[in-house]
């Protein structure tokens, strides 16, 4: 899932002082004596303070570390004293100081007006992360934790698997009763209770409490919450709605980086690249303006002004599979290779003839063709023209090695899944994706392997952070790539064979190949993914995967009624609908209407649900009944009409042509 704006408020500013706060704290905590605390502040705290101002001479040093300890131990809640701060007394003025100057007290540092102050909810902040957990119980239980510190604690709370806790703990905080802490606490807490809310599968609750908070007095809640609202919307892919949510949040906060980070996710997730860049630069040029920029935010927007998808997997690496990251560090190395030199063998196995072309298309096929049964008695290739790409030697002697350490299994048939049963490669109890991604990264070679790039590209499908779409464009599409152009220099266009799919060893270019296609698809780029089509179809002309469908409806979509019958033509006595009724579109719209005619008939005869279900105003979806519906079955002509129907009506008259001549 997608996270944006910040995670936690910040602790405090990331410099020495800090540290000697912490080193402090925990000093505290193994004994709780004021006396022997302070003493040995001065032995720590002066060298220290001198390291980092060289000109403090040793009396100055030892002055300001009592100081310091003391306006420390002053703001620290103690264990012992319920967590509550227990305050040192005023030294007698006429006393030697505690600095150890010799002076009086009252000469000496009781003089300085200008003490360091620390306060209290700074030192809560950092004993909340550093106490034990039974202690961490009873500062809960004491009621002295700060308000706007409940989600620090909250968050522990997930953090050690118990989102129950966490929510009992936060939701009290936004009730109406309760004055939310109206900053950035008050957002974090807010961001915590939603993680907590996923954790139990509450998404019901999630909504409604976001529903609520976006409606909050704070301006800074209802910013939060619309920008949660955002995020779920672009998980959903619920654009629309992501894009209004976006805009309530940027209207609510304008300023706010966490809306910088949105507006290029989901720019990033509709494949908007370009515009993505182009704001990434307006938000880093409007926040360098602002006083406290944050430079991890501009870090990300300069990146995001270069590669968007990369800069989102970036950012959103804590919450990642560190595996995923690693793999990206192999990507980008193997990727820059050469590309190797494959030959073409003759098949191991005979090319299928016309009764072995049947073939199912179904949980792989677009939703026009989808669960089809496509029959092709189509003449096959002449025999000498099946072959096998072959790897060259050095990929041979790898692809063992990576055999016996890669867990998973091919995939069954058409599937793009691990088949049922099969060890999963991303299996955590063994460490088995450390030790093969630890071999990929030792042999950046491995990406020149078609064998191993299918194995790896069906673990990445499988994965469930590649439901990010950056995380499938920095680690799918240039192995994808890869993967079409070895084969496309093995394969050019003029080469007369064909990898049959029957044949084991091409099932693997076969399935990139395809892979490659829907990769294109999604991301938009329809030029790429319709030649990737007609290569497919050239290389596999018994279309296993039912692309010619896809093709098909192009055609027709773009007007090219020549292109769409050529492809009818390629396949005489296609059962597919897509090819079936797109024949006849295409010779109605070139004006051939005997020959619509005649081919209307042939359709009907076949697949007679399709002219009811296009001619049809309305037409309810049937229930589901079968995996795999025929091509006959009332799913496949309602799934045709989805498809296809606004093309049709947009002929003037062929529906009303269509109603009259199906009768």
């Amino acid at each position: 899932m997608f996270t944006s704006g910040p995670e936690q408020p910040p602790l405090a500013d990331d410099s020495p002082f800090e540290d000697i706060l912490l080193l402090c704290l925990q000093r505290i905590l193994t004994d709780e004596q004021a006396l022997s605390f302070l003493r040995w502040a001065q032995r720590q705290l002066a060298p220290r303070l001198q390291e980092e101002q060289p000109d403090l001479e040793d009396l100055e040093a030892r002055r300001l570390a009592f100081l310091l300890a003391r306006a420390i131990w002053d703001a620290t809640p103690l264990p012992g004293s319920g967590f509550r701060p227990r305050p040192l007394n005023e030294p007698n003025p006429a006393l030697p100081c505690p600095c150890g100057s010799g002076s009086a007290y009252g000469q000496c540092c009781g003089a300085i007006h200008n003490l360091p102050s620390i306060p209290t909810e700074l030192m809560w902040e950092l004993l909340l992360a550093e106490l034990s957990e039974p202690r961490f119980r009873a500062a809960l239980a004491s009621g002295q934790v700060p308000t706007p510190l409940l989600g620090l604690a909250a968050e522990r709370w997930l953090m050690a698997d118990r989102p129950g806790r966490a929510i009992a703990l936060l939701e009290p905080l936004f009730t109406p009763e309760v004055a939310t802490p109206a900053d950035e606490h008050g957002e974090h807490a807010l961001n915590v209770l939603c993680d907590a809310y996923d954790r139990r599968d509450h998404g019901k609750k999630k909504r409604q409490f976001l529903d609520r908070m976006r409606q909050h007095p704070c301006r800074g809640l209802r910013a939060a919450a619309w920008r949660r609202l955002c995020t779920i919307h672009i998980d959903e892919g619920a654009f629309i709605e992501a894009q209004w949510a976006y805009t309530q949040a940027q209207r609510e906060a304008p300023d706010n980086p966490g809306t910088a980070l949105l507006e290029i996710a989901l720019l990033a997730t509709q494949h908007e690249n370009d515009l993505a860049r182009d704001r990434a630069l307006f938000w880093r040029h409007k926040l360098r303006r602002a006083e406290e920029a944050d430079l991890g935010i501009l870090d990300f927007l300069k990146q995001a002004s270069t590669d968007p998808q990369d800069a989102l997997m970036t950012s959103q690496a804590e919450i990642l599979d560190p595996c995923l990251m690693d793999l990206r560090d192999w990507v980008r190395a193997s990727t820059r290779r050469p590309l190797p030199t494959y030959s073409l063998v003759p098949a191991s196995a005979p090319s299928p003839g016309p009764a072995a072309a049947t073939t199912v298309a179904g949980a792989i096929a677009p939703a026009s063709t989808s669960g089809l049964v496509a029959g092709l008695p189509h003449p096959a290739p002449s025999a000498e023209w099946a072959k096998c790409p072959r790897p060259p030697l050095a990929c041979t002697a790898l692809e063992r090695d990576w055999r016996r350490i890669y867990p998973g299994a091919k995939p069954l048939g058409l599937q793009l899944i691990l088949p049922a049963g099969s060890l999963h490669p991303w299996e955590r109890d063994e460490d088995l994706a450390e030790d093969w991604v630890d071999f990929l990264n030792d042999h950046p070679e491995a990406a020149d392997s078609l064998d191993i790039l299918d194995d790896l590209v069906t673990a990445l499908y499988v994965h469930p952070d590649t439901a990010l779409s950056w995380v499938r464009h920095t680690l799918l599409t240039p192995l994808l790539a890869r993967a079409a152009a070895i084969l496309g220099q093995a394969l050019p266009a003029a080469t007369q064979a064909t990898l049959p799919w029957e044949v084991p060893e091409n099932r693997p270019a076969l399935r990139l190949l395809f892979r490659h296609y829907l990769s294109q698809v999604e991301s938009g780029a329809e030029a790429g993914a319709i030649a990737s089509l007609e290569t497919l179809l050239r290389l596999n002309p018994w279309d296993h995967h039912g692309l010619r469908a896809e093709l098909m409806n192009h055609h027709l979509r773009q007007g090219d009624d020549v292109a769409a019958l050529a492809l009818a033509h390629r396949y005489p006595e296609d059962r597919l609908v897509d090819l079936v009724y797109g024949e006849v579109l295409a010779l109605y719209r070139g004006g051939a209407a005997k020959q619509a005619r005649q081919a209307l008939r042939r359709a009907q005869d076949q697949l007679p649900l399709i002219p009811r279900y296009l001619t049809q105003k309305r037409v309810a979806r049937p229930p589901a009944r079968e995996r795999t519906p025929s091509p006959t079955s009332a799913e496949t002509a309602w799934s045709y009409r989805e498809s296809m129907r606004d093309v049709w009506s947009a002929v003037p008259g062929l529906l009303d042509w269509l109603k009259r001549q199906a009768g």
